[in-house]
């Protein structure tokens, strides 16, 4: 069973949101997700400035096993990138929730997301 901290949103695509305190949201990968890629090897993030559509690619993360878009959950700008994970793609691997973050975005409209419940019943289904 995946961690599923209960301040974030989840979306089917396997990303996780947090809504900061300033009204930015920073976005990673579940627990779930970076357990199903492996070992990590390389991250492509996006620019900061750059312009997200919802759905559209936002980064990028390779592993041993694969290499796998991850989306945009909502769209907006975006204002910071864990430039950490440049040097240390494992961050995501150790602290998906936490140091592993990718994008942190300036929304620009509401996104479909799940609450952790919603996201736990979805991770069971696919299970099935």
């Amino acid at each position: 069973m995946s961690e599923l901290p209960g301040d974030l949103r989840y979306t089917d695509e396997h990303e996780w949101l947090r809504q900061e305190e300033d009204g930015s949201v920073t976005i990673g990968i579940t627990d779930h997700a970076q357990m199903a890629l492996g070992d990590l090897v390389y991250v492509e993030l996006p620019e900061v400035g750059q312009e997200m559509e919802p759905g559209g690619e936002m980064a990028v993360v390779e592993s041993v096993k694969a290499a796998s878009d991850v989306y945009a959950p909502i769209g907006g700008e975006v204002t910071a990138i864990n430039e950490e994970l440049s040097d240390d793609p494992e961050k995501i691997n150790a602290d998906p929730y936490g140091d592993g973050w990718i994008v942190r975005m300036q929304p620009s409209g509401d996104s479909e997301t799940m609450s952790p419940g919603e996201y736990q019943t979805f991770l069971d289904g696919l299970e099935d």
